[in-house]
């Protein structure tokens, strides 16, 4: 060895943004700690990830699947916090986040913030955001939406090495304790359906199997399906016997012969389906996005496709799917089913000459016709959501989870958030109240002259007469909790902040990378600036008559690895869908930043 070789030279230690991170607080305390209450100094010597979630938000969802590989390889090093603010009123109540705490296995502490405190402080503006802190209490990213995850393994590494070397990096256990698990034959069940038997089937969400029980709803006559689903919702029976099951969280549509035990996979991947993927094809060659349910209508199996806001359709007899209806954009837009827009379909229930759909975010009912076009039934948007009956137009759901066809042509809501089963006849085009009193309803089935509810969050089905009368109700209206941001009357800058990761580069080899959707509620809000571009940036034109209202903003990003050696490079898509409330006032702001991933300049 020579001694006079000069030192190798360290790798450069990438400059960042820092900025301090603000205290973590919430008024429902601390989840998965053991009763212990956390304070940012406890992470100090930690990478730490804070992930702003909600449990009704799908993206959420995603994200949390995610992060999961992530967790567990870097459990030394690493702290995940779920912050859970809250977007419906139901959703800041304590036991509603223990539930989704275990409902959606959360391997992390969890801060219960009810009153958006600490997201205020963090200055966060859509469900999901990841904020990454550094070992010594600074943020150095943040990231909006789904598909970051390996964006933040290439930081989190990075993190590691450069605080390992300079000594500030603290290796060890985690701050997770698992609560004690509860026995109940069901663990929050999703979706039901009446067998030829007389038995229900029933998806058992949270074990990830199915469950026959026997014709009283409780005995279990047998459990399907170990180690074969994940998080199994929506059921439907086929003509000759079969149910079809979607099975969410591993995107796909599989099959189950009651008669034989026979279990097959039909349609999907496996895989998430993304921006730029088929729409269509052989079956088992197009990759879907959480199928949350199925009904047979009009010869093919049609999938609220909850993760992109589609409806799509299986056909048994080609082995193929499409889509039926939605365009991805988020929101409440009738018309053509090729145009319309939902949010998070996740019930759906067909008649003869209509399929009816929960459309769960935007707390609405809706139904498309044998001519393929959607209609609203209930519900005006993202933001609105209550518990008032009476008539369609003013009447209000709370993120509804599952319809019901009733034999008079009208149909049985299963109110989730409200804790009650609904009912809207077309005939009259009043709302009414059934029952109310039930946890989490997220389906009901017809036996007779009887309903049968999906208790999900008491884990039991419960049966209940078709009242005659309605239950009278005290009317509740509300609107999303998160404050308006004010923005100056006239011009508004819109800066969609997209640093792509260490090691790659936007995708520009086929065109434009990045494309921005931005319209506003009312649309009378805009008066130039809306509609799509290639740009993550729009100069926008407020009118001077509307004082208030939400933008809503779609951004997507795909960047690859920047290697020009490598002729196929691996490549990642960003997006996200923002709804920002704002309020024109004259000391507004006239820029509005919103962070798809990286730290705004």
């Amino acid at each position: 060895m020579n001694d006079d070789a000069p030192a190798p030279t360290p790798a450069p230690v990438p400059r960042r943004a820092r900025v301090r991170a603000p205290e973590l607080i919430g008024k429902g305390g601390w989840l998965n700690t053991g009763g212990k209450d956390l304070k940012l100094a406890d992470f100090r010597g930690r990478v730490l990830i804070l992930d702003f979630w909600t449990f009704c938000c799908i993206n959420c969802l995603h994200v949390l699947d995610e992060l999961r590989d992530l967790e567990e390889k870097h459990r030394d090093t690493l702290v995940i916090v779920g912050v859970h603010s809250p977007k419906f009123v139901h959703e800041a109540e304590h036991q509603a986040v223990v539930d989704a705490v275990e409902r959606y296995e959360v391997h992390h502490p969890v801060l219960d913030d009810p009153e958006l405190a600490t997201w205020k402080q963090y200055a966060v503006r859509a469900w999901p955001t990841l904020v990454v802190i550094d070992p010594e209490g600074y943020v150095v990213a943040q990231h909006a939406g789904e598909g970051h995850a390996n964006a933040i393994r290439t930081l989190v590494e990075e993190l590691e090495a450069e605080h390992e070397a300079k000594g500030t990096l603290r290796r060890g256990d985690g701050p997770y304790v698992a609560p004690e698990p509860v026995a109940t034959d069901l663990r929050f069940p999703g979706k039901a359906l009446l067998l030829d038997s007389g038995h229900f089937l029933v998806s058992d969400t949270t074990r990830h199997q199915l469950v026959e029980l026997a014709e009283d709803g409780e005995t279990v006559v047998r459990r399907i399906g170990e180690g074969v689903f994940r998080e199994p919702q929506g059921l439907a029976l086929l003509p000759g016997g079969k149910v079809v099951v979607a099975d969410t969280v591993n995107h796909a549509l599989r099959t189950y012969d009651p008669e034989t035990g026979a279990i097959e996979l039909v349609a999907g991947t496996g895989k998430q389906w993304w921006q730029g993927s088929p729409t269509s094809g052989p079956a088992l060659g197009v990759d879907l996005s959480s199928p949350w349910d199925v009904a047979w209508w009009q010869g093919k199996v049609w999938i609220a496709m909850a993760g992109v806001h589609q409806l799509w359709t299986y056909d048994p007899a080609t082995e193929t799917v499409e889509v039926a209806a939605g365009t991805t954009n988020e929101g409440l837009v009738d018309g053509p089913a090729a145009e319309a827009w939902f949010a998070q379909p996740s019930g759906l229930a067909a008649t003869e000459d209509r399929l009816w759909i929960a459309d769960s975010e935007t707390s609405a009912v809706r139904w498309i016709d044998t001519d393929g076009v959607v209609h609203t039934a209930v519900g005006t948007g993202l933001f609105d959501f209550g518990h008032r009956d009476g008539a369609a137009g003013q009447a209000l759901l709370q993120h509804p989870l599952g319809v019901t066809a009733l034999p008079d042509g009208s149909v049985a809501v299963s109110d989730t958030y409200n804790h009650a089963l609904r009912r809207y006849d077309p005939a009259t085009g009043e709302v009414t109240t059934l029952a109310t009193d039930l946890r989490e309803p997220s389906d009901a089935v017809l036996v007779g002259g009887d309903i049968v509810v999906v208790e999900s969050a008491r884990h039991r089905l419960t049966r209940l007469r078709l009242p005659e009368e309605a239950v009278q109700v005290e009317s509740a209206a509300y609107r999303t909790q998160r404050e308006a941001t004010g923005v100056a009357p006239g011009r508004l800058r819109l800066d969609v902040v997209f640093q792509a990761p260490t090691g790659q580069k936007l995708d520009e080899r086929y065109g434009p990378s990045t494309r921005l959707l931005v319209s506003s509620t009312p649309p009378e809000l805009l008066l130039g600036g809306d509609g799509t571009g290639t740009d993550l940036f729009r100069e926008l034109d407020l009118n001077p008559d509307v004082t208030e209202g939400v933008l809503h903003v779609s951004a997507m990003a795909a960047s690859c690895d920047d290697d020009p050696a490598n002729e196929y490079p691996a490549c990642h898509v960003h997006q996200q869908d923002w709804g920002v409330p704002v309020k024109v006032t004259a000391d507004g702001v006239a820029r509005l930043p919103l962070i798809l991933a990286g730290m705004d300049g």
